[in-house]
């Protein structure tokens, strides 16, 4: 059963920044701000080898007509997941480093564990590691203290494999306490968080106030900053329905250009790209992916750039101001 701890629950806000929208006043003037993001799990995802029931039937080229195998080792879902490790991260970092260009990584702890080149590559050429999970599955019935730990687990040994603190993260598949229980289970862990980007819900940055600091003076609450990820720009929907229809990358590359260009044109905006290795990191994929990155570099007054840096940016022009949305709160939040 799924456990909602009410004290740990943000609300929904229907309203935003409203007609006018938001400007975030990127560096040196810039109209947009793009953050591709890696999302590394090749070695996290399920697999009966690691004690699973079920291999992983999620985001690999079959797709739903590989069906889901239980009982036993399934090569086919092993074999795609470690092209994306063996091959399909090193295309997409050399499609980063022709251009220059630095991402942020969705990391797996354990599948970065597992991949101690790429590790040390992503810290060489100045890509960012963010939280994603200790491992690629769901935990979306856990209680609090296992949701907490899971937290913690996956901050640490991504610590250790990397030897980088990540100060932002995406679980995308947590409970209802996660988004909230980070920033408190970060600083247990000696640290602070910068950002979340469990959000699907703006093209800005914004802030959000935190349910336990509501009692407190308004200068001691530190809100938390939600960077905004997207879905409609994710390359797993080559593997979803409804997807980009097709395997092909031209759809894709031509939907990247459409939304650059509405989002460009409106200025003052954040574009995500969404990739994954074992998808983008194809070959003919990874091609319209160079295309749309050749589109975007011809373009005046564009910064591409981590999600760290968009955070750090947005903090220091847009420091926290409580929003006010919490009208009361009964008690404290008892995980304090």
């Amino acid at each position: 059963m799924v456990h909602v701890e009410e004290n740990c629950q943000i609300p929904r806000d229907f309203i935003g920044f409203g007609e006018e929208s938001h400007d975030p006043q990127w560096p040196n003037g810039a109209r947009i701000a793009v953050s591709f993001i890696l999302n590394y799990e090749e070695g996290g995802e399920r697999n009966v080898a690691d004690g699973d029931d079920v291999m992983e039937p999620y985001l690999w080229e079959k797709g739903s007509a590989g069906g889901v195998k239980t009982g036993g080792r399934h090569l086919n879902t092993e074999h795609d997941f470690e092209y994306g490790s063996r091959s399909g991260v090193w295309r997409i970092m050399r499609l980063m480093k022709e251009f220059g260009w630095q991402m942020t990584i969705w990391a797996i702890a354990k599948a970065m564990e597992r991949n101690e080149p790429f590790s040390k590559a992503c810290i060489r050429e100045g890509h960012e590691i963010g939280a994603h999970g200790y491992r690629w599955l769901e935990f979306w019935d856990y209680d609090l203290e296992a949701d907490k730990k899971y937290i913690k687990d996956t901050i640490m040994t991504l610590k250790q494999a990397t030897g980088e603190m990540p100060v932002g993260f995406y679980f995308g598949r947590g409970t209802p306490n996660t988004h909230a229980l980070c920033p408190i289970v970060w600083k247990e862990c000696g640290s602070e968080l910068l950002y979340s980007s469990e959000a699907y819900n703006d093209d800005v940055p914004y802030w959000v106030d935190l349910p336990w600091e509501a009692s407190l003076p308004e200068n001691e609450r530190k809100g938390m900053l939600v960077v905004p990820y997207n879905y409609d720009c994710n390359d797993g929907k080559f593997h979803m329905s409804p997807g980009f229809v097709t395997s092909a990358g031209q759809l894709y590359e031509q939907y990247l250009k459409s939304t650059f260009d509405m989002l460009y044109r409106e200025g003052g905006k954040l574009m995500n790209i969404p990739l994954h290795s074992r998808i983008s990191g194809k070959a003919g994929r990874a091609e319209a992916l160079r295309n749309f990155m050749k589109y975007v570099n011809d373009k005046p007054d564009v910064w591409v750039t981590t999600r760290r840096n968009i955070a750090k940016h947005y903090k220091e022009k847009f420091p926290y101001k409580p929003v006010g949305i919490w009208i009361s709160v009964s008690k404290h939040c008892e995980i304090l």
